[in-house]
């Protein structure tokens, strides 16, 4: 199911992989090794998930559409502090380290602007995790339940202090 709302950031639809294959056009580094065969983004970090990760295909999608919201989501209420679990954040981390897919959705999303990684050390355990959840619910995000729940009160050790951060 597609909900179509109006973000901040211009985000019109809440489908995460018609989100994430929307950044093909604004990639512009080492596209050879991210345009390789008949891959949209989206098959290719599953791929990359499957690759380095012991997961099913189903927990792989699963685990990238909840990265992409919560990326999405936090660039487009960089007012509100978000963060997620370990299990998602695997997802957010397959995004990042794919550098020249980050840049397509910094070029795209976030307004040319590069959207920093700034971890703290010691994880959070103040329910920060849920509480995105039920943030990005409200945003209108098809959130996985049970992905957010998982991890429960244990979230990322995410920098609420640095402008553009997550």
């Amino acid at each position: 199911m597609t909900a179509t709302l109006e973000g901040p950031a211009g985000i019109g639809t809440r489908d995460t992989k018609e989100l994430l294959n929307a950044v093909a056009p604004h990639i512009t580094d080492l596209t050879v090794n991210v345009f390789t065969g008949d891959m949209t983004i989206w098959d290719r970090e599953v791929a990359l998930l499957l690759r380095d990760h012991t997961m099913v295909r189903a927990m792989a999608e699963r685990l990238l559409a909840n990265a992409v919201m919560y990326t999405l989501g936090s660039i487009e209420n960089p007012q509100v502090h978000l963060g997620v679990g370990k299990l998602v954040d695997i997802g957010v981390h397959q995004l990042i380290l794919d550098t020249p897919v980050w840049w397509g959705i910094c070029r795209l999303y976030n307004g040319g602007r590069y959207k920093h990684h700034a971890p703290f050390i010691r994880r959070r355990r103040d329910g920060l995790c849920l509480r995105t959840g039920e943030f990005l619910k409200s945003q209108g995000w098809p959130v996985d339940e049970e992905l957010w729940a998982l991890d429960g009160a244990d979230c990322s050790p995410c920098d609420d202090k640095v402008p553009d951060s997550h």
